[in-house]
C-alpha cells in the first residue's frame, strides 16, 4: 500500500529538498486535538441543519406561503453543507481533524455518504494525488482531462461530468473491480469493495423509508440539495490546480486562494491549498499559520475565488494540459 500523504516530506524543491518551515515550528503546528475538529464539525453540522429547516419547514409546517426567498436560502445551505462534506472527508482521510485515528475515519466516512464520495476509495486516490500532484499520467485527478474551452468549463460546473464519473466509479467499485487504478492495491480491495458495498446499502436503506412514506425525502433533502451544491465545489476545486504547473514544485504546481472567512470555514481551510499540499501532515486549523509564512514563496496566490476564474475566462486554455 502507498505511504500516507501525512508521512511525505514536505518539499518545494525535488534537488535540494530543501523545507520551508523550521523543524520547531513544524512541531508546534503538527499538535493534533480534538476541540478544533469538533468545533468545525459543528459549525457544518449547523450549516446542514438550518438548510433542511428552512427548506423542510415550507414543505412539511408551515400552512402559509413562505417565501421564495427562504426557501432558496434553505436549498443553498443544505447543498453546500451536502456538497462540500467533500471538505470533512478529504481533512478527515488525512487523519489530522481529530486526534483520533477512529474519530477522523468515522467523520470521514460518514461525510463521504453525504457528498456521494467513498472515504475508503478516496484516501488511497489521493495519496497518489500528494505523490503526483498536477503531473499528467500519473495525478489521478488528471484522469479526465481538465476543460479547455468555454463550454467545456461552464459543463465542469454544471457538476454533470462528476456525477457521471462518480456513478461509473462506484458502479466498478460495488463489483469490486478496480483496473486501471493502481492506487488501489491488491491488498485493499476487498476492504474498499466492502466500504463502497455498505455505503449503498445506507442509500438503499434511506431509499426505502423515503418510498415507504410516500416522501420522496431522499430526492427532496439529499439528490436535489447535492445538484444545487456541486456548481459552488466546483467552481473553488478548479481553482486549485487549474492553469498551475505541471511539474513537482509545490510552490508552482498548486493555487492558494484568499477568500471570504465562511467559504473558508465551510471548506475546512481548503482555500490554503499551497500550504496543504506541502505540509500535508499540518491539520486544518494550522494552515492559516503556515501561509504566513509560505505566501511570500508561492507562485499563485489569489484574491478571491472570481478573481481566479476571469483568468480562465479570459483564456479557457489556460487549464489546458501540456
Amino acid at each position: 500500500m502507498t505511504a500516507s500523504p501525512s508521512s511525505a516530506p514536505a518539499v518545494h524543491d525535488p534537488e535540494t529538498a530543501a523545507p520551508l518551515l523550521s523543524g520547531e515550528l513544524l512541531r508546534r503546528l503538527n499538535d493534533r486535538r480534538d476541540g478544533p475538529g469538533w468545533r468545525q464539525l459543528a459549525f457544518h453540522v449547523t450549516v446542514l441543519v438550518t438548510g433542511a429547516l428552512l427548506w423542510g419547514a415550507p414543505l412539511a409546517v408551515l400552512p402559509a406561503p413562505v417565501p421564495v426567498a427562504l426557501r432558496l436560502t434553505g436549498v443553498l445551505l443544505l447543498g453546500w453543507g451536502l456538497a462540500f462534506g467533500f471538505c470533512a472527508m478529504h481533512e478527515c482521510g488525512h487523519r489530522t481533524a481529530f486526534a483520533s485515528k477512529g474519530l477522523n475515519d468515522a467523520v470521514a466516512w460518514w461525510a463521504g455518504v453525504l457528498s456521494f464520495y467513498n472515504a475508503d476509495f478516496y484516501r488511497r486516490y489521493h495519496q497518489w494525488h500528494h505523490r503526483y500532484t498536477h503531473q499528467p499520467g500519473l495525478d489521478p485527478e488528471l484522469e479526465e482531462a481538465p476543460p479547455s474551452s468555454l463550454g467545456a468549463y461552464l459543463l465542469e460546473l454544471s457538476g454533470l461530468p462528476w456525477w457521471l464519473g462518480k456513478i461509473r466509479s462506484h458502479l466498478a467499485g460495488l463489483r469490486g473491480d478496480f483496473g486501471a487504478r493502481p492506487y488501489i492495491p491488491a491488498e485493499a480491495e476487498e476492504t474498499v469493495t466492502r466500504s463502497i458495498r455498505l455505503q449503498f446499502a445506507v442509500y438503499g436503506v434511506l431509499l426505502l423509508a423515503s418510498l415507504w412514506h410516500a416522501n420522496g425525502a431522499l430526492l427532496w433533502f439529499w439528490l436535489l440539495p447535492l445538484a444545487v451544491g456541486q456548481p459552488l465545489l466546483r467552481f473553488v476545486l478548479l481553482a486549485e490546480h487549474g492553469g498551475c504547473s505541471t511539474g513537482c514544485d509545490g510552490l508552482r504546481n498548486t493555487r492558494t486562494t484568499l477568500t471570504l472567512p465562511p467559504l473558508r470555514r465551510l471548506m475546512w481551510q481548503m482555500p490554503f491549498h499551497v500550504e496543504h499540499h506541502l505540509y500535508p501532515s499540518l491539520p486544518f486549523h494550522a494552515l492559516a499559520e503556515a501561509h504566513t509564512h509560505l505566501a511570500p514563496r508561492m507562485e499563485h496566490c489569489d484574491r478571491g475565488y472570481l478573481a481566479v476564474h476571469r483568468g480562465f475566462l479570459a483564456d479557457p486554455a489556460r487549464l489546458a494540459l501540456p
